[in-house]
């Protein structure tokens, strides 16, 4: 399966002959992402309820090879691939975000053994339960639109999308053995932000506290890559990234360590390391709010996509930024409600030393 795809990412790329004799550049839009990109080990969720069950749609691994949407998950006619999702839509249970975004199946096509499993999800070393350790995934992509309204502005995820991910595992047993684990946080998140009338936007990643939902400490701490963090409404200028400006991002997890590289043309390339089995953030200080052992024992996986950070809900807390929506996609993407993100990287490979 690998290799034919890679052979055929290799002949898509190269001039072809037409009837006439001449040539052209192929029309990449005439094909399924899985056409172009190796999406063995990849599902995605799309931020609709197609078969009508009440459910946000998944497509499995077996189902993404010859699967595109035309709104939500396609390629251009370049090749990037294309992940789109309007403020207001059907969510997954546990998010008020919407999303088109692909989850990790380190199992592939492999179903002997559930999604939930160890050997679907990689963790640390120091895991005792691990089957699977650390990972490395790299993409390079632009962010094409963000939500361009929301009814608290002054929230931090207005206007902001999330473009890459590890996420925890929720796991009720781990939860009620009480050994600090299994909340199903995120280690990390690559956000890009723009506020309205802003030529540039942001490039930040977050960590999340590992505490459970219920801690008052549990909360996202924002470093900056280029321009601001999510709380700052300065413009950031040139300091930023512009919608549709490429940049790439890798994140390697490797032993304990999660080392994060982000590089973008005529940008200074940037490194964060963190031990994420620990308490102490990539600056060297140690955080005493958060889990003093990190995530040395969750069960983790990749993500990818456009995760959509402008909420329609309107509550108390800082994720509900209130954002319009009327849920008929042409509507929400005239009035400008929507996210759409473009890949024309996105690898999954086996970690590596530093």
């Amino acid at each position: 399966m690998r290799i034919s795809k890679h052979i055929m990412g290799l002949a898509a790329t190269a001039l072809v002959a037409t009837g006439c004799g001449s040539m052209s550049k192929v029309d990449y839009s005439e094909m399924n992402p899985a056409d172009k990109f190796d999406l063995s080990n990849w599902k995605i969720t799309i931020p609709m309820d197609g078969d009508g069950n009440g459910k946000i749609d998944e497509i499995k691994v077996a189902d993404i090879q010859t699967y595109s949407h035309p709104d939500f998950f396609y390629l251009t006619k370049k090749g990037e691939m294309v992940f789109a999702a309007p403020n207001k839509a059907i969510t997954t249970a546990n998010s008020s975000n919407t999303r088109s975004e692909l989850r990790q199946m380190l199992r592939g096509t492999n179903t002997s053994f559930g999604t939930k499993s160890p050997e679907n999800n990689f963790t640390l070393p120091e895991n005792p339960k691990g089957v699977l350790f650390g990972g490395k995934m790299n993409a390079t992509l632009a962010v094409h639109h963000v939500a361009e309204n929301a009814g608290h502005p002054e929230k931090p995820p207005a206007f902001s999308v999330v473009v890459g991910q590890i996420h925890a595992m929720k796991d009720d047993k781990q939860i009620a053995e009480g050994n600090g684990f299994g909340y199903g946080n995120e280690p990390l998140k690559i956000y890009y932000k723009k506020f309205p009338g802003h030529k540039y936007g942001s490039v930040f990643w977050n960590y999340e506290r590992n505490l459970e939902k219920n801690d008052p400490n549990r909360t996202d701490i924002a470093f900056p890559v280029w321009g601001n963090t999510w709380e700052n409404p300065e413009d950031p200028g040139k300091a930023g990234i512009a919608l549709g400006d490429e940049f790439s991002y890798e994140v390697n997890v490797y032993g304990s360590m999660m080392y994060l590289t982000f590089s973008a043309p005529k940008k200074e390339t940037v490194k964060y390391a963190i031990d994420l089995a620990n308490n102490v953030d990539p600056y060297g200080e140690v955080d005493e709010l958060d889990n003093p052992r990190g995530y040395a024992e969750d069960f983790m996986y990749y993500k990818a996509g456009a995760y959509n950070q402008c909420s329609t809900k309107d509550a108390e807390g800082i994720w509900y930024a209130a954002c319009p929506g009327t849920g008929d996609w042409e509507t929400d993407k005239a009035n400008g409600d929507y996210v759409d993100v473009r890949f024309s990287e996105l690898t999954l490979t086996e970690a590596t030393a530093p």
